[in-house]
């Protein structure tokens, strides 16, 4: 959650229109989504780093469910998942407060006249507001690392991951799914001091996390996999930027 982050949130969505279908079409797959003409253009340079419907594909998204997305504000994958859902489903995006300005807020409010069927929330990012039992998917793309992240220039307090995680859980349904996809770090025993250097964990740390939690890991892909990435280079470093190595996991919450 960084400077980059948030520059971008206004320029991404005060865009020109992001559909040219009507807002909440039903897309025989999701690459009709992902493929529609009116998407952001900033969005769209995106795909090729994101492999949007491939992901979505693995995760298990269907038509009419209620999505959660976790630190969603630039819109990217609300502008592919509202369509994918279709209008008896719903998107409900989650922004940390910090971060969610009045520039930005007045941008969102304009890309929800144009899909409907997404809405926005805020609350601090070290304590997340979420709706109870609400969410059959859940997406937290890039962003688990930042709850061991802390920031006095944006006002992010020292977090505790595992109330962040308890208060996903309760936002998701018995036998949700929620897709967890992040920056490969080297196995470490300084968590804290890798996000700080590096916006990078061990993907150890976040299974290991989850678990306690209570959720059941039932799922990786390699899809976004890079071994040339060596996982010693901040992820806005222009070497890796856009080329990190991730992992991707498929959680559940038992039913």
């Amino acid at each position: 959650m960084r400077s980059t982050k948030v520059a971008t949130l206004s320029l991404l969505l005060s865009a020109a229109p992001l559909y040219a279908r009507a807002p909440g079409y039903p897309p025989s797959d999701f690459a009709d989504a992902v493929a529609s003409p009116g998407r952001n253009a900033e969005n769209v340079k995106l795909d090729k780093s994101r492999k949007p419907a491939g992901l979505l594909q693995f995760l298990g998204l269907k038509t009419g469910m209620h999505v959660l997305d976790l630190a969603g504000g630039n819109g990217y994958w609300a502008e592919i998942i509202g369509p994918a859902v279709g209008p008896k489903g719903h998107v409900t995006v989650w922004a940390g407060s910090q971060f969610y300005t009045p520039e930005i807020k007045k941008a969102f409010e304009a890309f929800m006249t144009r899909q409907p069927n997404v809405s926005i929330i805020a609350s601090p990012f070290e304590a997340p507001d979420l709706p109870k039992n609400y969410a059959d998917f859940v997406m937290l793309n890039l962003d688990y690392h930042d709850t061991y992240w802390q920031s006095e220039k944006y006002g992010v307090p020292r977090m505790d991951p595992n109330l962040f995680l308890n208060a996903v859980y309760a936002a998701m349904k018995p036998g949700a799914t929620i897709g967890v996809i992040d920056h490969v770090a080297n196995p470490n025993s300084d968590t804290r001091a890798t996000v700080d250097k590096l916006h990078r964990i061990d993907p150890n740390v976040v299974k290991a996390d989850f678990k306690r939690a209570g959720f059941v890991l039932v799922g990786t892909s390699d899809l976004l996999r890079n071994p040339a990435d060596d996982h010693t280079l901040l992820v806005y470093d222009p070497k890796v930027r856009g080329k990190t190595d991730r992992f991707i996991f498929k959680f559940k919450k038992p039913s």
